[in-house]
């Protein structure tokens, strides 16, 4: 058996998150391959199966990334399949998700091509602290954090809005400071059941959780407010996948619930990965073997 855990030409050199994946389908007398998922020469339908794992450039090519997912899943089976890939790759999915009772930070949703004041709009909100983001984007590209007191601040923040919106959507939403002290927490779910959970750390006076900039993991476990938020979060996407009418099979292989304390002391969902998330293998003993064998089982 073939499969492939697709990536892409800019992986960083120091990536090791799927090193356990790789060595339990290895162990399983699978060939496992990390073809490029925009190499014309790739001939995906000669594998049983292709992982999206690390296409971690796709924001850059995106309607080119949608297109190749509904074409390899056509021909062979993709995980996760082609149109819940479509849907996450736009950060639009967490209003549907919202919709259907999962807690967020409170979100302005400003669209392209569209002219925003960003002053008028941090004031009707009485915010004192704001975070913009693109609704297409991945790595904390694009984000910024800003002083909504300072005219300094207020003044390149909507310069940023500006081009950002030129070519994509963004959110703005209070900047939660938390993140600071407390991190991020992210939830790996395997076949909808949770796998394991760690806590990202950024380095001190940043916001940024990804290790490309630092960051620090650590294995923790879930209180009772997050498991239920992610039981929240997963339940709505099911009730999203009924709605869409997509033809798929649930519940997903592999989903990262990713989680972040407000203002208010409340743990509100921050993103809902199923593309091509970090699942932090490394911090569950049995995870590797565990989706390895969650794989195997779809295949037959």
């Amino acid at each position: 058996m073939r499969i492939a855990l697709a990536t892409c030409s800019t992986l960083p050199s120091h990536e090791h998150d799927d090193r356990p994946l790789h060595a339990a389908l290895r162990g399983r007398g699978v060939t496992v391959e990390q073809p490029i998922w925009d190499d014309p020469g790739v001939d995906w339908s000669a594998f049983d199966a292709v992982l999206i794992r690390t296409t971690w450039d796709y924001h850059h090519k995106h309607a080119a990334f949608v297109a190749w997912a509904e074409r390899v899943g056509a021909s062979v089976p993709l995980f996760n399949p082609a149109p819940v890939v479509a849907w996450n790759t736009q950060k639009l999915y967490l209003r549907e998700l919202e919709q259907r009772g999962v807690p967020l930070a409170e979100t302005a949703w400003l669209d392209a091509g569209q002219p925003h004041d960003l002053r008028a709009i941090v004031r009707a909100r009485s915010m004192t602290r704001g975070f913009l983001k693109p609704t297409l984007g991945a790595n904390a590209r694009d984000t910024l954090r800003f002083d909504a007191h300072s005219e300094a601040e207020l003044a390149a923040a909507q310069a940023h809005l500006t081009r950002v919106t030129a070519t994509t959507g963004m959110m703005l939403q209070p900047y939660l400071g938390s993140v600071e002290r407390q991190g991020e927490v992210s939830a790996i779910y395997i076949d909808d059941v949770l796998s394991h959970a760690v806590r990202k750390v950024p380095v001190a006076g940043d916001f940024r959780v990804q290790d490309d900039y630092g960051a620090r993991d650590e294995a923790i476990e879930l209180d009772r407010e997050q498991l239920e938020i992610c039981g929240q979060t997963l339940a709505a996407l099911g009730s999203c996948v009924v709605a869409h009418g997509w033809s798929l099979q649930l519940p997903l292989l592999y989903a990262r619930v990713d989680l972040l304390r407000d203002d208010d002391g409340r743990w509100v969902l921050n993103e809902l990965e199923i593309v091509e998330p970090s699942l932090f293998l490394r911090h569950g003993p049995t995870a590797a073997e565990r989706l390895t064998h969650a794989l195997l089982r779809r295949l037959g």
